[in-house]
């Protein structure tokens, strides 16, 4: 290669890293690909910062359209969500539990190596197991629980360490911007299951935020890491916390 040629994909290299993250984002909406390697950490954590901004604008955005439906006289069937406490537990569960479980079941899987995927499949096959296990003892706890929760967990750990050294599967970068799809849109539909029943059409419509949501945290997933998914979406969480504590402030208040 000639001096010229180095210095325009010199150029090139330096336009594309400080390149900003919406432009990142919609160019991966248009077309996601796991073409890219993951970023640095230190790199990351400031694009990350530029996603959770992304993030709150288009919330910001998305509630705006639900008051003026609301305003409207359009009502929306009841979230579940809404009558539970929001004690320092459930804070916990919201801000740390939720995103953790979330994006290994949703999310971990998708950098296509193979070790993730397996990884992925073991955490399901507990998840779908434990509900048929009995709660054996009083007091709520069961060995045989324990153990499965135990056994998966290192079952999954030894998939992901044992097969590190391989990467993305050939059909499954072919197959991946369906993949990414079909994935966003689950983690979005498991949602209708905190309304109470309704139309189908009119339930679609109340999940647009995590799909919105599910978007970008599949985003940091592919190109930032596992890590980021699980921040952006425990700081997703938490600022919808945040507000709900606040209205609930303000409803006190006027009481």
């Amino acid at each position: 290669m000639n001096t010229a040629s180095t210095s325009l994909a010199e150029g090139q290299a330096s336009d594309t890293a400080t390149e900003p993250e919406w432009r990142r984002v919609a160019r991966f909406i248009r077309r996601p690909d796991l073409n890219e390697e993951i970023a640095p950490v230190k790199e990351g954590i400031g694009r990350l910062f530029q996603l959770y901004l992304i993030d709150a604008v288009l919330m910001i955005g998305l509630a705006i359209i639900a008051s003026a439906v609301l305003l409207s006289g359009v009502e929306i069937p009841n979230n579940t969500l809404e009558d539970i406490p929001l004690s320092p537990g459930w804070i916990a569960v919201i801000i740390i539990g939720a995103p953790l479980t979330e994006e290994i079941l949703f999310r971990s899987w998708l950098s296509g190596k193979p070790g993730h995927l397996i990884a992925a499949l073991v955490a399901f096959a507990v998840l779908i197991v434990m509900p048929l296990v009995p709660m054996g003892d009083a007091d709520g706890t069961s060995a045989w629980r324990a153990a499965i929760i135990v056994g998966g967990a290192l079952a999954a750990f030894a998939a992901a360490f044992g097969l590190r050294r391989y990467g993305p599967m050939g059909w499954f970068r072919s197959l991946f911007p369906a993949i990414f799809w079909l994935a966003t849109f689950t983690f979005a539909a498991v949602h209708l299951v905190n309304y109470e029943t309704a139309g189908l059409l009119i339930l679609l419509p109340l999940v647009i935020p995590q799909f919105v949501a599910g978007t970008l945290f599949g985003y940091a997933r592919v190109k930032l890491g596992l890590w980021a998914a699980m921040v952006l979406h425990g700081l997703h969480n938490a600022s919808a916390v945040t507000v709900m504590l606040i209205g609930q402030s303000m409803a006190d208040k006027t009481t």
